[in-house]
């Protein structure tokens, strides 16, 4: 194909400008991967039994994932800002490390041994 990406999409609508319509479709498409990382956060399941209960989670889970959206944004970045929930809990978000004070400041300790802790260094530095 000669280095060339040719995509397609079809739509109903009867009017508009190429540009218009192709950001419309991209807009969605966000939307769709935001909505699929919410279900990797917690939106796949209701765990409690109470409809009040459960809605309190929708928000929290709403809540994490807004967090994880902007802290993505903000704070990583290379291939990193772009990591799946699943992978920023196993490689981020757990990362063992212990709280320390010292000089009147609170410091965070990461192991040698973490292959993250460059990134995780980073990401609060930016924050």
């Amino acid at each position: 194909m000669d280095g060339h990406r040719f995509t397609c999409f079809v739509t109903g609508t009867r009017r508009g400008q190429l540009a218009d319509l192709e950001l419309c479709h991209r807009r969605r498409a966000r939307c769709e991967d935001r909505i699929w990382c919410a279900k990797d956060t917690g939106l796949r399941n209701l765990p409690l039994h109470g409809a009040t209960a459960n809605q309190i989670w929708l928000k929290l889970v709403a809540l994490a994932a807004e967090l994880t959206a902007w802290a993505q944004m903000l704070a990583l970045e290379g291939s990193a800002s772009a990591w799946e929930p699943k992978r920023l809990r196993l490689w981020v978000f757990s990362a063992a490390g212990r709280m320390g004070r010292g000089g009147r400041r609170l410091r965070l300790r990461l192991s040698n041994r973490c292959p993250w802790a460059g990134l995780i260094i980073t990401a609060m530095t930016r924050l």
